[in-house]
């Protein structure tokens, strides 16, 4: 397991094109990679910003981290429902960490991430919003998003210090009482009707 990217962003506008309502948001979900490298502290990588401290950022959220192996997912969704084969660089998903070999189905709430000096807890599942949905240019990636299960989770910092691409990530395994999974299935249940072909 390696870190493949540390992403920030700054809150920007963002439109959303609604049926019968367009208009623009402010968000934090553009993220881009950064290189060398970058002081994580207890709200999060410096540097990095978020819109809607409601849902995103704070102590529980400071860290987003989502697996790479997600991006192919996304690309063939999008060439299926887009018809355009675009490019999808690390950080389109608003994360902070593109990582490579942590999937959710591997993670527990409670379950610590060890990167150099940095040490990072599972606290939960992402919940996607509409402001994905328009990020990803279709609404239908909230609910692809919770059908697949590939939601990335939120980190809290447990020790601060500074991240880099490249790095290894050590998963120290927590209680294991509630799995990600779990929590991404409890979410999805009865809710969304089956949008794969």
């Amino acid at each position: 397991m390696h870190l493949e990217s540390v992403n920030i962003g700054r809150v920007a506008p963002l439109f959303i094109n609604a049926a019968s309502n367009a208009q623009t948001v402010m968000t934090g979900i553009h993220k881009e990679a950064v290189s060398g490298s970058v002081q994580v502290k207890r709200l999060g990588i410096a540097g990095d910003e978020q819109a809607d401290l409601s849902v995103h950022g704070g102590l529980d959220k400071a860290v987003y981290a989502y697996a790479q192996e997600h991006y192919a997912f996304w690309m063939q969704q999008r060439e299926r429902i887009l018809k355009k084969n675009l490019p999808l660089p690390p950080g389109t998903m608003g994360e902070n960490l593109t990582t490579v070999g942590l999937l959710e189905t591997a993670l527990w709430v409670g379950d610590r991430l060890q990167i150099g000096d940095v040490l990072l807890e599972v606290t939960e599942p992402r919940a996607p919003c509409y402001k994905f949905g328009a990020r990803m240019g279709y609404a239908q990636a909230v609910k692809h998003m919770l059908q697949a299960g590939c939601s990335g989770v939120y980190l809290k910092v447990i020790q601060t210090g500074s991240l880099q691409a490249g790095m290894a990530i050590s998963l120290l395994p927590g209680p294991r009482e509630v799995s990600i999974a779990q929590i991404n299935d409890q979410r999805l249940k009865g809710r969304q009707r089956d949008l794969f072909p």
